[in-house]
């Protein structure tokens, strides 16, 4: 009995330490946090958390080259500020466009030189200074205070996406795209890795080819992700979950409160009970940007709404289909305490069947 005990501990022993030395430690972006951090916003609602999470587009890496060539410059694919209610009883995740035009501080360079501030298109805060020039910029964006965030590249999307044995969605119409590398039927359909990257990040050939409309598709892919997680129990389930804590952990980067299991579990903890009709999906209120058709721009005063929400811990409600004049209801009501209707805004939770 003492030979099995000692040895069922130690074969826990090397899968904590497993899965705990996958995690990278961003510690060049908490430096350059550190650095600002008299700028910085302050946290409104004690308990609430913002975490930003980051698609990067890097070349680099095992199974990564594939996707095109290593130019040496990477970029932030997908950018999504996740808000955590402070009770824990409702998530919500905003779309930031990687085209949309903010104001980008000077940022350290890999090189350990200082970039010049500059209005760019988002993404170029991600290229110019990694994750923690895009934390800067988003802050300065939104006035929103993030507490943590995470880096994951296109190998440990695809990982992910295997170890809950693909994911369902549903296509309106038949899907053939070369550079996707997509050969879909209309209908319900079960995702692999392969297959649900290409079906995130295409952009010419699916929807209209806009951004907006590939965030759209991301957000009803992500809402499917956490409805198979929560509906197989994979929280719940030690065989289930460790393959999925194997892939999302090998290719994380993480700041470095997050960069062990106890951190993520912490964080993973009060989100097991959050039903899926409070995991909701938007991206920020936007518009064409007014020099430049191809960029975007934020559609104010929603946007500011959103964020004071968001702020405040505010509950913020989304809805299928919102008239173009409502990105918002007309309410100038502060976000806590207020007796009129809470502002609408377009998106999806993750209870909702893609096939409508």
């Amino acid at each position: 009995m003492a030979v099995i005990v000692v040895g069922a501990a130690g074969v826990g022993w090397a899968v904590y330490a497993k899965l705990d030395s996958n995690i990278t430690p961003d510690n060049a972006a908490a430096a350059e946090l550190a650095r600002y951090e008299k700028e910085r916003p302050t946290a409104l609602v004690k308990g609430a958390q913002n975490i930003l999470l980051i698609g990067s587009d890097s070349r680099s890496g095992d199974g990564n080259a594939e996707y095109g060539r290593d130019s040496g410059t990477e970029r932030s694919d997908t950018t999504i500020l996740l808000h955590l209610a402070a009770d824990r009883r409702s998530a919500t995740a905003v779309s930031l466009p990687r085209d949309l035009m903010v104001d980008v501080p000077g940022c350290l360079r890999p090189d350990g030189t200082r970039s010049e501030p500059m209005f760019a298109m988002f993404n170029y805060a991600f290229q110019v200074g990694g994750s923690g020039c895009t934390i800067r910029t988003v802050e300065k964006l939104t006035n929103v205070r993030i507490d943590h965030h995470m880096v994951v590249d296109f190998h440990g999307f695809k990982d992910m996406v295997d170890a809950v044995d693909g994911v369902q969605v549903c296509l309106k119409a038949p899907i053939h795209d070369k550079a996707a590398k997509l050969a879909l039927p209309a209908g319900r359909v079960t995702l692999d890795g392969e297959q649900a990257l290409g079906y995130v990040r295409a952009r010419k050939s699916l929807g209209n080819g806009s951004d907006t409309d590939r965030m759209d598709r991301q957000q009803g892919f992500l809402g499917a992700l956490v409805n198979k997680v929560q509906s197989d129990d994979v929280l719940f389930n030690p065989v289930k979950l460790y393959p999925v804590l194997d892939a999302a952990t090998s290719s994380l980067t993480t700041d470095p409160d997050l960069a062990n299991l106890r951190g993520l579990y912490e964080l993973v903890r009060g989100l097991r009970n959050i039903p899926t009709e409070h995991v909701q999906f938007l991206t920020v209120p936007r518009e064409s940007y007014i020099y430049n058709a191809n960029r975007d721009q934020l559609v104010e005063p929603e946007a500011e709404k959103l964020f004071a929400r968001l702020r405040a811990d505010a509950t913020v409600a989304v809805t299928k289909e919102v008239p173009l004049d409502s990105g918002t209801n007309s309410s100038n009501a502060a976000p806590v305490g207020e007796a009129t209707p809470a502002p609408t805004f377009r998106g999806n939770t993750a209870a909702e069947d893609t096939c409508g």
